[in-house]
């Protein structure tokens, strides 16, 4: 354990004094994050539907520049012939490489984190199973860092190797760009970048149901950092004047593809087996303006049931689609979201702005706790979420009245009090800091929909 530590200490000294290891660990990811953050700045939750992404490509530039890079300049130089002499296992020097690039690694992370913060995006929604998803997805990159390390000789090499991968990784992987966006054929073969499997865990624990439902990238990520561990051990060499066998390397290879094959059996690839892309659109394009203008109702209370009649509740988004997705009544919430949607639940009634006087801005509120989860797109939880406020909808308003002001909200999306969205943390979801014209696009289609539920246009089944 000594030589352990000291190695690692050792290591840390010498990877600060590289300028590329520097440049490659602590600026390459802010570079990136700023890149985010200007492409997805308009986003109402800025950069929480991204963490999965910036962190991988953080883990990612590591493995394919930072660490291959420090390790080959280092041997290029002769340093590793003096480590040779050392009484220590060849097992107990390359631990001590991967501890002190975890440790560079980790402390970029975290200067990424704080950054990500100051824009405004909010905590990780599971913050133990973001740090347990970062480890693995780190053991399993850099396995296969310490396998470019082995196989070239010059840092100029480890950067041409370095671009083979790690840019296929960014644009068909599922890394930089996000899947749902990219061709079938791409969705298939990104099962065979393990690039995939780290966003999509990652992802989980910043804005989904936690690493639950992430057993399959955890095996995927464990199996290929085990497989690049053992290669890269079997190729070590102490000098480049010794050439690596590089036979080992198909084991790290085969791992990406045995991975990718057990993916495609358990049929994986398709990331939404439902997919609408359509805008949320305007009013009008449910409820038509009538042809007396005059006829129109000027406060909630003057709606009439002509006015429900005249909604085109067939143009609304299916309720199983990406925008405004409702479970059916019958439905059954997998176990593993059931604590977080009792906790929605049970915070409902004791939820300050859903219980103001005003009985539609109380709704409004009511419907924005809807709304914000599809904009985060909570998996599972922003399906079953509505027919909570609908619940507490029916409980708070009387049946007469929920109607009209259902009409009222979805008709007039634009008025009312945003305030509500900025106190939704007794249920365990991110403010909105930025933009709130797409929850409010979301609520309009919330209101829509139960009360086409509630006039009979819509099954409440």
């Amino acid at each position: 354990m000594t030589a352990l530590l000291q190695l690692t200490l050792l290591g840390l000294k010498l990877n600060f004094r590289n300028r590329m290891a520097i440049l490659y660990g602590y600026l390459f990811p802010l570079i990136f994050l700023v890149a985010f953050w200007a492409v997805y700045r308009s986003d109402p939750v800025p950069l929480a539907l991204h963490l999965g992404q910036f962190l991988t490509i953080t883990i990612l530039g590591s493995a394919c520049f930072g660490l291959p890079t420090t390790i080959v300049s280092e041997r290029e130089r002769g340093v590793w012939r003096r480590y040779r002499l050392l009484p220590a296992r060849v097992w107990v020097f390359l631990t001590s490489v991967l501890l002190a690039r975890a440790v560079l690694l980790v402390t970029a992370a975290l200067l990424q984190l704080a950054l990500a913060f100051a824009f405004g995006m909010p905590a990780p929604a599971h913050p133990f199973g973001l740090l347990a998803a970062f480890a693995v997805a780190s053991f399993a990159f850099l396995g296969f860092g310490l396998v470019i390390a082995m196989l070239v000789d010059n840092v100029p090499a480890v950067q041409a190797l370095g671009q083979c991968i790690f840019l296929p990784m960014l644009m068909i992987g599922g890394v930089a760009v996000q899947l749902e966006s990219l061709p079938a054929w791409v969705q298939h073969l990104s099962l065979f970048f393990p690039g995939r499997y780290a966003v999509e865990a990652l992802q989980l624990s910043a804005a989904g149901t936690g690493l639950s439902r992430a057993g399959f990238d955890f095996a995927a990520l464990l199996l290929t950092g085990v497989a690049g561990a053992i290669a890269a051990g079997a190729m070590f060499r102490w000098d480049k004047a010794f050439a690596p066998r590089r036979a080992w390397l198909l084991l790290s290879i085969g791992m990406w593809a045995a991975v990718g094959m057990a993916a495609e059996v358990r049929s994986l690839a398709s990331i939404s087996a439902v997919k609408d892309t359509r805008e949320v659109g305007s009013v009008r394009d449910y409820a038509p303006a009538p042809p007396n203008a005059k006829a129109a109702p000027i406060s909630w209370q003057d709606v009439t049931q002509a006015d429900i009649d005249g909604i085109d509740f067939k143009r609304l988004p299916p309720d199983d689609g990406i925008i405004s997705p409702l479970s059916r009544g019958d439905e059954t919430p997998d176990p593993v979201i059931v604590p977080a949607l009792d906790r929605i639940r049970d915070g409902l009634a004791g939820w300050s702005p859903g219980n103001v006087i005003d009985p539609v801005q109380r709704a409004r509120n009511l419907l924005a706790v809807a709304a914000v989860p599809d904009i985060m797109q909570m998996e599972q939880v922003e399906r079953f979420v509505p027919r909570l406020v609908f619940a507490r909808l029916q409980a708070v308003i009387p049946p007469r009245e929920l109607p009209k002001i259902l009409y009222w909200i979805a008709m007039h999306p634009d008025e009312g009090d945003d305030r509500a969205m900025h106190q939704l943390g007794a249920f365990g979801l991110p403010d909105i800091t930025g933009a709130t014209s797409p929850v409010r696009g979301r609520v309009m289609l919330y209101a829509f929909k139960l009360l086409g539920r509630l006039a009979g246009p819509l099954p409440n089944n």
